[in-house]
C-alpha cells in the first residue's frame, strides 16, 4: 500500500476493483466529479447482461470494465481496492507488474477528507441517514456541501444517480466514518461525530479504542450524550446532544410523537416533523441539526430542510400497501438496527411481520445471543418474525450455525418466531398471517439480491390484490 499523500491533486486518472460496491462507487463519482479520469471493475459486471449501477457510473463518465484486466494499463496513477478485493485477483496482480500504486478505499477517503472541510459521521448506527440528513440541511442553508455517503440519497437518486455522492462547490465535505474495519482512525476531520456505540462485528471495548482514537483525531468531536457508551467520549456539552432531557448538552430533543409514517418532536423548543419513523431517527436528526448549529445554521433552517428530507434508499423504504398491508424494505443488520427496525414500524399497524436475513456466518455466531435479545424484547405479542437461511457470499467460513437456531432461540422466549429456509418461500408461508392492517417489514444487508427479493415479494403482493 502507498503512503497517505498530503494532496488529492498528485493523481489524476484511478482505477477502482469493485467500482460497484456502495462505498467504491460513492469515491469514484466523487472523483469523477472534481475532474479526475475514473474507471473501474466489478465481479457483478457481465457481458450482454444489464447492470443499472454500470449504467449510471458510465453516465457520469466513469468507464466500466470486467472484471478481467483489460480496464488497467500503464496509464493508470492509482489502483483502489476495498477490504472485500484479494491480493490473488488478477487485477491486482496486473497492478503490481506494471508498478501501479495500489491503494485501500479507505485511505483513499482519508486523502480526500484532507482536501476539504470534513465532516466524519462515526458510530455502529444510523451513519448514513445522519449524513444525509446533514446534507440535506447544509444544502438548505446555501452551504453547496459535498457528500460521499454509504446510501442513495432519494434526492439525488432522482437525479438519475446512484445518490451516494455529490460535488458541491462549498467547503465542508460529509462522510461516513466506518469503525467496521477500523478505518476510521485514518480520518482527521475539522468535526467528528459520534451517534451511539453497540455490539456489531466487534465487542465494545475493542469498539471504544477505535473511537477514542477518532476522537483523539477531531478537531470538534459532537458526542450523543444520551448513549452511555459514546457519552464516555464527550469533550464539550456545548455541542453536544441528548434525547434525555436529565443529561446536560446543548441541544435536546423531546416530545416525540409518531403519526403513521411521520415523526415530530422538538429540539430546543424548535419543532420539527420528518416523513419518516422511530425515534432512532429522531436521534439521526439531532445529531445532524447538532453539527449544522455548530457551524452556524439556525435551527430553524434545519427545520425547514428536514420537513422536506426524503430519505435515503432501503431504509425504512415503503414500497406500497396491499390491502392494507404495508410493505417496508430496511437495510438493518446488525441486533440494535433490527429492534429500532421493528419498533418503529409499531405505530403504524397493531401487527408487525419482521423477515430477516442474518449475513455470514461469522457474524451472526458472534451476535446470536445479542439478535435473539434485542428481537424478543422489540416484538408486542402479535408480532412475528421470520428468517430465512444466513447469506453466504463465499470463502472459508464454518458454517456450524444456522437462522433456524435464532429463531428457535426466540421461541423459548415466548415470542411468535418462524423459520422459511428459502426466501423464495416466504410470501407463500407468510399469506396465511398477513391481516388487512399489519406491516411487512424486510430486512438485510450486504446480500446483492436483496433489491430483487424485495421486488419479487412487492409483485407477489400486488398479485394477490389483483
Amino acid at each position: 500500500m502507498i503512503e497517505k499523500q498530503p494532496s488529492i491533486d498528485l493523481y489524476k486518472k484511478f482505477f477502482f476493483i469493485g467500482v460497484a460496491g456502495t462505498g467504491m462507487s460513492a469515491i469514484a463519482q466523487y472523483l469523477r466529479g472534481i475532474g479526475k479520469e475514473v474507471s473501474g471493475s466489478d465481479r457483478y459486471f457481465h457481458p450482454g447482461t444489464a447492470n443499472e449501477t454500470k449504467e449510471k457510473l458510465e453516465a457520469e463518465g466513469i468507464r466500466c470494465f470486467l472484471q478481467d484486466g483489460s480496464g488497467l494499463d500503464e496509464t493508470t496513477d492509482l489502483v483502489v481496492v476495498s477490504t472485500a478485493v484479494e491480493d490473488t485477483v488478477e487485477e491486482v496482480q496486473k497492478a503490481k507488474r506494471l508498478g501501479i500504486s495500489i491503494i485501500k478505499r479507505a485511505e483513499l477517503l482519508a486523502l480526500i477528507a484532507e482536501s476539504k472541510l470534513t465532516i466524519a459521521v462515526g458510530g455502529t448506527s444510523g451513519k448514513s441517514t445522519t449524513s444525509a440528513m446533514l446534507f440535506d440541511i447544509l444544502e438548505t442553508a446555501g452551504l453547496q456541501p459535498s457528500i460521499i455517503g454509504g446510501a442513495g440519497l432519494v434526492s439525488i437518486i432522482k437525479e438519475g444517480k446512484i445518490g451516494n455522492a455529490k460535488v458541491g462547490q462549498g467547503e465542508w465535505l460529509v462522510i461516513e466514518a466506518d469503525e467496521s474495519d477500523g478505518s476510521i482512525v485514518q480520518y482527521h476531520p475539522e468535526i467528528g461525530l459520534l451517534l451511539n456505540v453497540d455490539k456489531d462485528h466487534k465487542e465494545i471495548e475493542v469498539l471504544m479504542d477505535v473511537f477514542k482514537t477518532f476522537h483523539e483525531n477531531s478537531g470538534q468531536f459532537i458526542v450523543n450524550r444520551s448513549h452511555p457508551a459514546a457519552a464516555t467520549l464527550a469533550k464539550d456539552s456545548d455541542i453536544d446532544f441528548s434525547t434525555d432531557e436529565k443529561i446536560n448538552a446543548r441541544f435536546q430533543a423531546s416530545e416525540f410523537h409518531q403519526s403513521g409514517f411521520e415523526i415530530q418532536f422538538n429540539i430546543n423548543k424548535i419543532p420539527f416533523r420528518l416523513n419518516t419513523i422511530g425515534k432512532h431517527n429522531m436521534e439521526n436528526a439531532l445529531a445532524a441539526v447538532a453539527v449544522a448549529a455548530t457551524i452556524g445554521v439556525p435551527l430553524e433552517t434545519s427545520a425547514v430542510a428536514l420537513e422536506r428530507y426524503e430519505g435515503i434508499y432501503r431504509r425504512h423504504q415503503i414500497l406500497g400497501n396491499f390491502n392494507g398491508v404495508w410493505l417496508v424494505d430496511d437495510y438493518a443488520h446488525n441486533p440494535a438496527k433490527c429492534a429500532a427496525s421493528i419498533m418503529a414500524c409499531q405505530p403504524v399497524a397493531p401487527k408487525v411481520i419482521a423477515w430477516f436475513q442474518p449475513h455470514g456466518y461469522g457474524p451472526t455466531r458472534f451476535l446470536r445471543h445479542d439478535f435473539v435479545k434485542e428481537i424478543a424484547d422489540a416484538l408486542r405479542p402479535a408480532d412475528e418474525v421470520w428468517m430465512s437461511e444466513i447469506f453466504y457470499a463465499g470463502g472459508t467460513a464454518v458454517k456450524d450455525i444456522s437462522s433456524n437456531d435464532l429463531i428457535t432461540d426466540i421461541k423459548f422466549l415466548g415470542k411468535q418466531a418462524f423459520f422459511v429456509e428459502n426466501r423464495n418461500a416466504f410470501v407463500e408461508s407468510v399469506t396465511p398471517h398477513l391481516t388487512n392492517n399489519c406491516v411487512l417489514l424486510l430486512m438485510g444487508a450486504r446480500d446483492p439480491g436483496l433489491e430483487q427479493f424485495a421486488q419479487s415479494v412487492l409483485n407477489q403482493l400486488k398479485a394477490s390484490v389483483s
